[in-house]
């Protein structure tokens, strides 16, 4: 998923409180002139709306900043926001256009129903809900599916075992244990008879 955003230059000494009273949310965008930040202003209806359907260092961007004159895309890379109102106070971007490649967390998303959860009553455990991967901007998944049927109970499926898209690489720990069937409380036997007597 790719998203746009028009954003405006930050005039020279404005204070942070002042924008945001006028319905704008401070922003800098880092990496569009190698180290060079340039501090920007958004929109809040429109800082709200990207917060709602973009994933940080997740989801491309495509940033417009008309009076610089500059555009192209971006990652989200931090949000500060109020804890419970949800009000944004400020927006932080990485410009990605000159990269060759780079470093994203892709949120896991298991499909399926495990034979050791269907047959024994066990338990499924998720123990890993993102992967950080490495790939070319336009190449970034916007989730990553791991088909769980055939794990068996006590069986474990790992960051290695993962199949991702052309292009994809993982940066993890390969070992690292992404979803494991345990056993439920009371033990197998407590299920197995429990299917017996059904």
């Amino acid at each position: 998923m790719e998203l746009t955003l028009e954003c405006q230059t930050r005039p020279a000494g404005s204070k942070a409180n002042a924008l945001r009273r006028s319905g704008l949310v401070p922003a800098v965008l880092y990496g569009h002139k190698g180290a060079e930040s340039v501090s920007l202003t958004v929109k809040a209806k429109t800082a709200e709306l990207l917060v709602r359907d973009a994933s940080i260092n997740n989801t491309l961007i495509q940033v417009s900043v008309p009076d610089l004159p500059w555009q192209g895309k971006a990652l989200l890379r931090e949000v500060h926001s109020h804890p419970w109102r949800g009000y944004v106070y400020h927006l932080s971007f990485f410009s990605v256009g000159s990269q060759d490649s780079l470093d994203v967390d892709v949120p896991i998303h298991l499909v399926g129903e495990a034979i050791g959860v269907k047959n024994s009553g066990r338990s499924l455990d998720q123990e890993l809900t993102e992967l950080r991967v490495r790939c070319a901007p336009d190449r970034i998944p916007e989730s990553i599916e791991i088909d769980v049927t055939g794990l068996d109970a006590g069986e474990s499926l790992h960051v290695n075992q993962i199949v991702l898209p052309e292009g994809v690489v993982s940066t993890g720990e390969p070992d690292r244990v992404v979803v494991t069937v345990l056993a439920r409380a009371g033990g197998a036997e407590s299920g197995d008879d429990a299917d017996t007597a059904q």
